[in-house]
């Protein structure tokens, strides 16, 4: 969404914003221990980077909290101390939250699974649908977990199974 005037400043370079991959995190996980002191044991640096959604202030915000579970319950900050620390913030293997998870089962309980429009989800969830579209669609979409189609929002069969459970026989019409 920039305008030409500006793009034609840039030479012709035409580019594009990727996200971090899984090893870059770690990366970056690593640094941010060291700059606050942490110590840790190997490891520790991939259970965080699997549930960041590739962006590095969710990593960030992740390794301080991880650091604070380990100080008060005393232990090394290592992968089940980190696994447990985000466990208790309701964050999943996969980096999904308590409102990415309830998403996707307002979908499939309520709504048989879609297709179903982005305002009526955001009320049935009691959410902005800005929420909705900036922070909770991307990193669902992009897990393979819910697909935007032309009749509405739509679980997919990856959703369903995340979920822990059976997708309808006729998912694939809904996709459609």
């Amino acid at each position: 969404m920039i305008s030409s005037p500006l793009r034609s400043r840039f030479s012709g370079g035409v580019f594009r914003l990727e996200f971090y991959t899984e090893k870059e995190i770690e990366e970056i996980v690593r640094r941010s221990a060291r700059i606050l002191g942490v110590e840790a044991k190997a490891g520790f640096e991939t259970a965080i980077a699997k549930r960041a959604r590739f962006t590095p202030r969710t990593a960030n915000y992740f390794l301080k909290r991880s650091r604070d579970y380990a100080q008060v319950h005393k232990r090394d900050l290592d992968t089940s101390t980190v696994e447990e620390a985000l466990e208790l913030l309701g964050v999943d293997q996969v980096g999904l939250n308590p409102s990415d998870k309830k998403l996707l089962q307002t979908l499939a309980d309520k709504f048989g699974g879609g297709p179903v429009g982005l305002g009526t989800l955001a009320a049935a969830l009691s959410e902005e649908v800005a929420t909705i579209e900036e922070f909770n669609e991307p990193y669902l979409i992009q897990l393979g977990l819910l697909e935007r189609t032309p009749r509405g929002r739509v679980i997919t069969e990856n959703g369903y199974k995340h979920l822990g459970k059976t997708p309808p026989k006729d998912l694939q019409k809904k996709l459609l």
